[in-house]
């Protein structure tokens, strides 16, 4: 599972997805979670893109940009240190994929 975690410069989505990783290392999911701009965003190149709350108002070009779920993430996303809310997210987005673990699918 490839996640996108897009923010304005890079920068903040690369903790977001640092958080993210981790925690679905820590639930025994083969996920990877990247951080990048909008313009890292390519469509058939993720299965899923999380966009920082900062990104609102570009939400519609980046769902319109790929054919993958596409969420806004909460205003609070910093927050999450363990990235346990963040995997929530993206679990509720990915329902067949969410409970695969490593080795298995």
């Amino acid at each position: 599972m490839k996640i996108l975690v897009v923010c304005g410069a890079g920068a903040s989505s690369t903790f977001v997805a640092q958080r993210l990783r981790r925690a679905a290392a820590d639930a025994g999911l083969d996920w990877d979670a990247s951080a990048g701009m909008e313009s890292s965003v390519v469509d058939g190149a993720n299965d899923l893109v999380l966009v920082g709350p900062h990104l609102a108002d570009r939400l519609s070009a980046i769902e319109d940009a790929v054919r993958c779920p596409v969420a806004l993430l909460p205003q609070d996303v910093f927050a999450d240190r363990s990235g346990e809310r963040t995997l929530a997210i993206a679990r509720a987005l990915l329902p067949d994929v969410s409970s695969t673990p490593k080795g298995t699918s």
